[in-house]
């Protein structure tokens, strides 16, 4: 994916920007590239400081934003935009089961604080009691899948996807989980600032315990019975980069093997408590994890299993039981795990929420009253740009084998795109939501989804389903689909009309940034390991391969060297997709964008040359900044570098960059041209 969001709190006007424009900018008009830049910085010393340092100035973090960039700007205007909508939905006493009925009876009861502080966690009492009335290693695994139907997840990760060797075939995947820290690495690592997160995750489980009901020694003992469960869960468990490799984590078992593996549990049992009726095989991620799994229902007591459920439940559903569960999950998950001092606006957080729970319902209304049909034929045409300046490329690599080459190019023709919005919507009939209470409407909403998601079981693949929404700041490649999905979010650039937007600006920000990004995911260490129909399945010469592997260390090696806050390190194995798709799109964007007429005019617009702007738009992409908070959670957690580093690493390996800002050995940006990276 491009962007991990993070919403922010800038009100900006935003429109769709047109791609095929011919320049329009004149010496007169305003510039968002030149209002955006610090000019007291050498671009060749440090580009992002250059392109992005002056809205970075001007735009401190709001106390109550994990991060502020174009992301926020963007989300800003879809929040204005969804608000509307939810507002007027509540008002128009619309028929039960209908859409507006759904959204405006959601949002009416997440709004409801008064009804919310009243219900505290009465709404959960069913769930509560079912969790203490465990007596048996059987009621365990019922409560386990019990709580997998609704969301809570405890003990293992659960989902429906394409198999990866057979995309045309849809089957359970199952693997590590369990855990409440964002990963396992928390567990473990000895630096004071996870150290302090562990002991703070600690009193966390407590004060949720206390709220609860339980007194504070009660609490206090069933937060150790947790966390000595979850750090058998993190042992267990393979570590971010580890997570990469398809093959290793690809290991299809049938039912009764499943069973050999772990025989105190029934899968075909736990299956069926988690409306799953028909399931013979699983693919198992990580086969170590359910040897833990085993030891952990042979060894642990009755008493603890109620004790981690517990707190499993309330992990998942406390922010919707009223201000004190509120606050307190705030005070863990916002103040010190990211930094952030306030809470964000309540009609944001449920606007999260509702497109969280029911995203496809909130984009019919959103795609009718705000997206033009005329923005899927924008992109689509800059998309095909991009995609033929791809298949240019590939065919003039001077290290890849003619054989090879034919079966890249294969594979990129066979690229689906899908722009804009979606020609056929989820079907949310079987979902029910009313005004009764809020914390209700999302475990209604968790399982509608689980069931779904394993209704596809058995089922030929729906190639046609996007799982994101058009009002969606993000985008995505599937290896299994071969396919590219650009919500219409994606491609809003604020403060900028569409008459205003020249070529430059669009390929670099739309083009690179997005589009050529995705693309390139195809051919990154894992997307390049799936063959043009989506499977998981060897199409390179054994030499291709090992000088791809080549390159690509080349750019695990360079991230590995960038430093972020004090003694973090970028983990360059972890990232290097990531990386990969960078450096393709930019290089991808600059060909596609070379074709233009703008490049070929030469024309200099505010004192930018073409190539010059052209870079500086896809740094547009990446304006923001983030709390130190988040940059460590990130660092640890997240496949993406840092947004700084994902625009000053690309231009480090780029020959028309360092023409275009005379890029010197004596610079900080300039990189040896033997220790630069060429992939695609």
């Amino acid at each position: 994916m491009k962007k991990q969001l993070l919403i922010g709190a800038l009100f900006l006007s935003v429109g769709f920007v047109a791609c095929n424009q011919k320049a329009a900018t004149t010496e007169k008009q305003a510039d968002v590239l030149v209002e955006n830049m610090d000019t007291t910085i050498n671009p060749a010393d440090d580009f992002f400081g250059y392109a992005c340092g002056g809205w970075i100035k001007k735009n401190p973090i709001p106390a109550s934003e994990k991060g502020f960039g174009i992301w926020t700007m963007v989300m800003n205007e879809t929040y204005n935009r969804t608000k509307t909508i939810s507002e007027a939905a509540g008002k128009a006493e619309a028929a039960k089961g209908s859409i507006e009925q759904k959204i405006g009876d959601f949002y009416f009861t997440g709004m409801d604080t008064v009804s919310i502080d009243k219900n505290g966690i009465k709404p959960l009492k069913s769930e509560i009691d079912a969790i203490n009335g465990i007596k048996t290693k059987e009621d365990v695994l019922a409560i386990v899948a019990r709580m997998q139907v609704y969301g809570a997840s405890p003990f293992f990760s659960a989902y429906v996807y394409q198999d990866e060797m057979n995309s045309e075939q849809v089957t359970l995947h199952i693997g590590q989980g369990g855990i409440g820290l964002p990963d396992r690495d928390y567990y473990f690592n000895n630096d004071a600032r996870t150290k302090n997160i562990r002991e703070e995750y600690k009193k966390h489980i407590v004060n949720m315990f206390k709220l609860m009901g339980q007194d504070s020694t009660t609490a206090t003992t069933n937060m150790n019975k947790v966390w000595d469960l979850e750090l058998s869960f993190a042992k267990a468990s393979r570590k971010l980069e580890d997570l990469r490799d398809p093959y290793a984590n690809y290991n299809k078992k049938a039912v009764s093997e499943l069973n050999k593996l772990t025989p105190s549990i029934n899968w075909s049992t736990l299956f069926s408590g988690m409306k799953m009726q028909k399931v013979d095989t699983a693919i198992v991620g990580q086969p170590e994890f359910l040897k833990q799994m085993e030891a952990s229902i042979k060894s642990v007591s009755i008493d603890d299993w109620k004790a981690y459920f517990n707190w499993c439940l309330i992990n998942a559903y406390g922010d919707y039981c009223g201000k004190a569960f509120e606050q307190e999950a705030f005070n863990f998950n916002g103040k010190i795990l990211n930094g952030v001092k306030a809470q964000r606006e309540r009609y944001k957080r449920v606007l999260d929420e509702e497109e969280s729970c029911m995203g496809d319902l909130l984009g019919q209304l959103y795609v009718k009253n705000y997206v033009s049909p005329s923005v899927k034929k924008r992109y689509q045409d800059l998309t095909t740009n991009i995609i033929n300046a791809y298949r240019d490329r590939i065919k003039g690599l001077d290290w890849m084998s003619a054989e090879t080459k034919e079966k890249a190019i294969n594979k990129l023709n066979s690229i689906t795109v899908k722009c804009g919005y979606p020609d056929k919507w989820k079907d949310y009939s079987s979902l029910s939501i009313s005004r009764d209470a809020y914390v209700t409407n999302v475990m209604n909403s968790h399982i509608w989804a689980h069931e779904y998601q394993i209704s596809k079981l058995g089922k030929p693949v729906d190639r046609t389903e996007w799982d994101m929404t058009p009002q969606t700041y993000n985008a995505y490649y599937n290896p299994s689909n071969n396919e590219i999905v650009l919500p219409a979010a994606i491609f809003i650039i604020p403060g900028l009309p569409d008459s205003l937007a020249d070529d430059a600006i669009i390929y670099g920000y739309a083009g690179a940034s997005t589009i050529g990004h995705e693309v390139t995911h195809g051919f990154d260490d894992q997307g390049r390991q799936f063959d043009e129909k989506g499977n998981l399945k060897s199409w390179w010469t054994v030499n291709d391969e090992k000088e791809f592997k080549n390159r690509a260390q080349k750019i695990i090696d360079q991230f590995n060297n960038f430093k972020v806050l004090d003694s973090l390190h970028v983990n360059g194995e972890a990232t290097q997709g990531e990386n990969i798709a960078d450096l393709g799109g930019v290089v991808i964007g600059l060909e596609a964008f070379k074709k233009t007429e703008q490049y070929k005019s030469g024309k200099v617009i505010n004192g930018l040359t073409p190539v010059q702007r052209y870079f500086m738009g896809y740094a547009l992409s990446w304006v923001g900044h983030y709390r130190d908070e988040v940059m460590a959670l990130r660092i640890m957690t997240d496949v993406h570098s840092p947004n700084f580093l994902r625009v000053q690493g690309p231009m480090m390996n780029i020959p028309e960059f360092y023409e275009a800002f005379n890029v010197k050995p004596t610079n900080k940006m300039f990189v040896p041209a033997d220790k630069r990276v060429k992939i695609w």
